[in-house]
């Protein structure tokens, strides 16, 4: 019966003497041993690790089997269980390996790179460098919003494919999600090897795909790190990764920057500006100004652009150059622009005359929600919608055409005008002006301020202003400070100006002041 019940069980049993001789074993035991050099060395292995007064055990492979052993003794030798865990131990690999594996482009993912950079940093000998490459795509996200995810995703594998032809056997690749990338470079010479890396990522990553009949054209960004000059860690180095390749993409994407320590430095300083930018809405840090727009033909004020200023409790007065851009970037630019619109609308309402009042709006603004936005500060300022321009740049318009359009077509539904600021700075513009009719065009002060030195200077404005002519659109000129150059802004025929030759932004209770001295003939008040 004992025997009848051993042969039952699903691990192999057999009980040796104290000579290790066999004296029973179950069926299990014959089907996994039948081979005679698994069974010796088995044998042998039990030999090794018998012991007459405690249990013991270990493992056991044998060619592509792995085994779990337990033996106790039992009076007159020992007993031995013998399991099969191959199957189990394949599925712990596979596991293992799926969670270590970015499932879109079968590279490996955040963990994997990590275990095999702090692996590598462990066994670096003093002479070895180690170089870690940050890499993020640019203009990604437009390919996503327009194209769709599928495509994005196409994307990404063919990216995954181009980064792995690019590296050497021993280097290591991973997706770190999204748009994410990172190599780790081994055993090369530093840091001539990563800078030869990161270019050829750059131009590879640049180059044209073409996806399901689709014509795409993204960037990369790259930056490196390398040990142990800018860390002996896998966190700090693949931090300082981080912050040159944020160097890379401020100073115009598609390049590559190596981590210089000054970064760590900066990148504190913007978080700080981050934390007081955020604070500012809460405790109204913010307030607008407003410069005097004037038309060249009636020789009048025909309104205001409003003007974001920052006063901040902790830093006094903050350029808009130095905190704008940052909130956009953080995503802050769309409760504080929804203020700026809300205030304007409100001030221009209770203006004596009936001007027209400027709003600037960020592309980050730009979406489904702002035409809701425009008509709840209309309706909440009782402003006439004809009295509201919203100044936009091409930005806008890049990445999902269509939805911008259609976004701009609600706008002009509402009686709302829409003009093109900061004209000329951008490759696309005049492609933008035959997709929308814009109310006006806002030459960029740039050219203006070039103009009376400048001869393409001046081409480009009287240009610009002709075009503006044919389209039925009116033409502005910004940055106009001298006599001579309101002379030639008014000879290339622009059909008004704003800037600090008619006056500089205005605080809110200074401009009934204003339009006074200007009916009185002075048309500029300081």
């Amino acid at each position: 019966m004992a025997c009848e019940a051993l042969d039952r069980l699903q691990h192999a049993v057999v009980i040796l003497d104290r000579n290790s001789q066999p004296l029973f074993h179950n069926q299990r035991f014959l089907n996994l041993f039948s081979d005679q050099t698994d069974l010796a060395a088995l044998y042998h292995m039990l030999e090794g690790c018998k012991s007459a007064e405690q249990a013991g055990g270990g493992a056991f492979l044998a060619g592509d089997r792995s085994f779990h052993v337990r033996q106790v003794s039992v009076p007159g030798g020992y007993l031995a269980t013998i399991e099969d865990v191959s199957e189990q131990l394949a599925e712990r690999a596979r596991v293992a390996q799926e969670a270590r594996t970015d499932s879109l482009t079968l590279l490996g993912n955040r963990l994997m790179l990590r275990e095999r950079l702090a692996e590598a940093l462990r066994g670096r000998t003093d002479d070895d460098v180690i170089a870690v490459l940050a890499i993020d795509l640019d203009r990604f996200k437009a390919v996503n919003d327009t194209l769709g995810h599928h495509i994005g995703d196409a994307l990404l594998r063919v990216v995954a494919q181009r980064i792995g032809s690019a590296i050497g056997k021993d280097d290591i690749a991973a997706r770190f999600g999204g748009d994410e990338f990172c190599v780790v470079q081994i055993g090369q010479s530093q840091p001539n090897a990563a800078a030869t890396l990161a270019k050829r990522l750059v131009d590879l990553l640049g180059r044209s795909y073409l996806l399901e009949g689709h014509l795409i054209n993204i960037g990369a960004s790259v930056g490196v790190a390398l040990c142990p000059t800018d860390g002996d860690d896998d966190g700090t180095i693949l931090k300082n990764a981080d912050l040159a390749l944020y160097r890379a993409k401020t100073e115009g994407r598609a390049r590559f920057c190596f981590f210089e320590p000054a970064m760590d430095a900066q990148m504190q300083a913007r978080r700080d500006l981050e934390i007081d930018l955020r604070r500012a809405l809460a405790h109204r840090e913010f307030s607008l100004v407003y410069q005097p727009q004037y038309n060249l033909q009636s020789r009048q004020i025909t309104g205001f652009e409003a003007l974001l200023r920052w006063n901040s409790a902790r830093r006094g007065m903050v350029s808009p150059a130095e905190f704008i851009p940052l909130a956009e970037e953080i995503g802050l630019i769309v409760p504080i622009g929804e203020w700026v619109l809300r205030t304007a609308c409100g001030e221009a309402a209770k203006w004596p005359e009936p001007l027209d009042i400027a709003v600037n709006v960020s592309a980050v603004q730009f979406g489904a929600g702002l035409a809701a936005t425009v008509i709840s500060a209309l309706a909440e300022s009782g402003l006439d919608p004809g009295r509201l321009d919203l100044e936009i740049t091409e930005s806008v318009l890049i990445g999902d055409h269509q939805s911008a359009l259609h976004v701009l077509q609600n706008l002009r539904e509402l009686g709302v005008r829409v003009s093109m600021d900061d004209f000329g700075t951008g490759y696309s513009s005049l492609s933008y002006l035959r997709s929308f009719p814009f109310d006006k065009i806002k030459i960029d002060q740039s050219f203006v301020r070039g103009s009376t030195d400048d001869p393409s200077g001046m081409a480009i404005v009287r240009a610009i202003a002709a075009l503006g002519k044919s389209l039925g659109m009116t033409t502005t000129a910004e940055g106009v400070e001298t006599e001579e150059q309101l002379a030639r802004i008014l000879a290339d025929g622009c059909t008004d100006v704003q800037g600090y030759l008619i006056s500089r932004p205005l605080q809110p209770d200074r401009i009934a002041r204003f339009l006074d001295a200007h009916r009185a003939g002075s048309m500029r008040v300081e």
